[in-house]
């Protein structure tokens, strides 16, 4: 592989996790300080993994914030998740038409259904 292959790859990885780590910052409401705690990552090494030059992190960095977010390391660095879709009509009813209902709404409403979701099943 030539060197200008390497480096354009190099700058999808670290540019795919730099945004997906703040977009999964934001979408969690995790302080970059509480995801160094929860992870064992220093605060300022997840700045630097966040930062204009998006240095890209180790792989034992990379598992210890994927789980402390609760996403894959995949999709730290894609976007996406290796897990194969289900298909709908092998979910019961009920699930289908709420799945069916949800994909309806604006993501930020996505947002609010999954949060309450996540509040239910703690109680």
């Amino acid at each position: 592989m030539s060197i200008i292959k390497i480096l354009i790859l190099s700058y999808f990885i670290i540019m795919g996790f730099r945004e997906n780590l703040k977009s999964q910052l934001e979408y969690s409401g995790m302080l970059i300080k509480e995801l160094a705690a929860k992870s064992g990552v220093k605060s300022k090494t997840i700045d630097s993994y966040l930062g204009n030059r998006g240095h890209t992190p180790s792989v034992e960095a990379a598992v210890s914030i994927a789980k402390a977010l609760g996403v894959s390391v995949e999709y730290l660095v894609t976007g996406s998740n290796a897990v194969k879709d289900i298909p709908l009509s092998s979910l019961p009813a009920d699930i289908q038409e709420i799945i069916i209902e949800v994909k309806q709404l604006q993501v930020k409403d996505r947002y609010v259904i999954l949060n309450l979701a996540r509040l239910m099943n703690k109680r």
